[in-house]
């Protein structure tokens, strides 16, 4: 079971990041937590590079938490992606204190592209905005699970 983070606030924009081992895909909500919204994608370099450049859009659009894909195996397992993925948060944590919420992203990228070509754009335009997209998926998932009153514990963020 994954937990939200006790300092998480019950309202208030949250930005969601979909981690690859190429690039971050962005996505954000609205105050209200009702709209979610593709944002960009962002080309790895370094973690810090990285990471600055995920805090200054964070900062920008005055997000209160933090929503981070976690790519379970799907037996529900970790692997080296989601180890992956628990590493860079902890070395974010480093930068910044900030309220972190894992959700399990098991299919959020064939999600995406299922609403990519429902929306219109060919499979071969994907590759600009899939991984947005996909964080969008992961954070509307995500405020799915907070409406529904998912328990809270200090690990979510820490581990």
């Amino acid at each position: 079971m994954i937990f939200l983070h006790p300092a998480l606030l019950p309202d208030g924009p949250l930005m969601a990041i979909d981690p690859g081992t190429k690039t971050l895909g962005v996505a954000v909500c609205d105050g209200a937590r009702s709209v979610v919204t593709p944002v960009t994608t962002i080309e790895r370099v370094k973690f810090t590079p990285d990471a600055q450049a995920l805090l200054k859009l964070y900062d920008e659009r005055k997000c209160t938490g933090l929503v981070v894909g976690l790519p379970l195996h799907m037996d529900g397992g970790d692997g080296r992606r989601a180890q992956s993925a628990r590493s860079f948060v902890t070395n974010l944590l480093r930068l910044r204190d900030l309220p972190v919420v894992y959700q399990d992203e098991r299919l959020s990228t064939f999600a995406a592209g299922e609403a990519l070509l429902e929306a219109g754009i060919k499979h071969a335009d994907h590759k600009a905005v899939i991984d947005a997209q996909a964080a969008a998926v992961i954070l509307q998932s995500a405020l799915e699970r907070i409406a529904e009153g998912a328990p809270r514990s200090e690990a979510d963020g820490r581990a």
